[in-house]
């Protein structure tokens, strides 16, 4: 099946300029054309696109999209340094994990200090955040 720009961004639930824009930085190779200038896309492409989407919604940037892209595309240069780009995401991962960790610690800490008590005027959590905001200062 081959598509036009706007069946793409349809079936790939993205607008027309981000397909653009990847073909632009190299995300996407630059489609064929009709007689009458009309971009028109693989079926290849929309898997590509589902990639690229798929990452980024696993927190991948663009460029670290590209590299990854490198191994799709058996590009050598571009595939050279996937094993230290993997452990760096590693580490970069566990960190959000622990960060998420200590934030969920906080959050269950802040919710014992409640009282449940909707109409007290004083709330002891936002008491308990503007001192540690105020300790953190010092």
């Amino acid at each position: 099946m081959r598509y036009r720009i706007s069946e793409l961004a349809e079936k790939c639930s993205v607008n027309k300029e981000t397909i653009r824009y990847y073909e632009r930085v190299g995300l996407l190779s630059k489609p064929s054309r009709t007689n009458a200038g009309y971009r028109i896309y693989p079926e290849e492409t929309v898997h590509r696109m589902q990639f690229i989407k798929r990452m980024q919604d696993l927190g991948f940037s663009l460029a670290e999209i590209d590299k990854l892209l490198g191994v799709v595309d058996k590009d050598n240069e571009r595939c050279m340094d996937m094993y230290d780009f993997l452990n760096q995401k590693v580490d970069e991962v566990q960190k959000k994990i622990s960060d998420f960790k200590r934030i969920e610690r906080m959050l269950i800490n802040l919710k014992e200090c409640c009282p449940d008590e909707k109409s007290l005027y004083e709330c002891p959590i936002i008491d308990i955040l503007m001192n540690e905001e105020k300790n953190s200062k010092m």
